[in-house]
């Protein structure tokens, strides 16, 4: 199936591959070089996919990433980060920020448009479940609508914040392990560090739990982690 797929891209070269080869997989691509554009182009055509460099003229990457995750029409839209920063820390202030993946330079194009697929097979996947609403304790996921509550409170998650949410509130109470998140909600596990899984956790409690409030995702130490059954 067809998905419309923006790339952020600054070097005409790179940005030339990475069209051909998500073209070749039958996606409308539509390509712009600096972080204004992004914000202009993300907020006019709302794709379903938006691949992103972090190194742009204007407005980097990582404000991009977290403008658009603060504006409803863009809020739930896959971000693929492509960074030729290496270190743990660069990659975690970008998931920080709510990017769904993180793809360092040199990458292949194979690679890419692997990583690409899963982030849409799982978005497509949330999208066509069915009107299945999830309930746990004060947490509230309608898996079609792709919408959290948290005591009646909306919640705006990220498509990977979302499954991860999703997965543990299936089965309240479980304990899944990190390198489990990572097959569930992944699809792939090469070189997705079990410190991901940490960020993204990190930053669902942030949006989920207010101050003083009780744990309501756990850590189970040694294991990993669970969704509180009497939250």
């Amino acid at each position: 199936m067809s998905a419309r797929i923006l790339v952020a891209e600054d070097d005409e070269k790179q940005s030339r591959l990475v069209r051909i080869y998500l073209e070749r997989e039958g996606n409308a691509v539509q390509v712009v070089a600096d972080g204004r554009a992004a914000l202009e182009k993300a907020r006019s055509i709302r794709p379903d996919l938006i691949v992103l460099d972090v190194m742009l003229p204007y407005v980097d990457g990582l404000d991009v990433c977290r403008i658009l995750r603060t504006e409803p029409g863009t809020a739930d839209v896959p971000i693929l980060l492509l960074t030729a920063r290496t270190t743990e820390e660069d990659m975690l202030l970008g998931l920080d920020l709510g990017a769904d993946d993180y793809l360092t330079k040199p990458y292949s194009p194979r690679e890419l448009t692997a990583r690409v697929r899963a982030l849409l097979r799982r978005a497509r996947k949330s999208a066509s479940a069915g009107a299945t609403l999830l309930r746990v304790g004060e947490v509230e996921l309608d898996t079609a609508r792709f919408e959290a509550r948290v005591a009646g409170r909306p919640v705006t998650l990220t498509a990977r914040e979302f499954s991860i949410l999703e997965s543990l509130a299936r089965e309240p109470g479980r304990v899944f392990t990190r390198a489990q998140i990572i097959e569930r909600v992944f699809g792939f596990d090469q070189d997705v560090l079990e410190r991901t899984v940490d960020a993204h956790v990190m930053n669902l409690r942030r949006k989920l739990e207010a101050p003083g409030s009780p744990r309501l995702l756990e850590t189970v130490y040694g294991r990993g982690y669970r969704l509180a059954e009497g939250t």
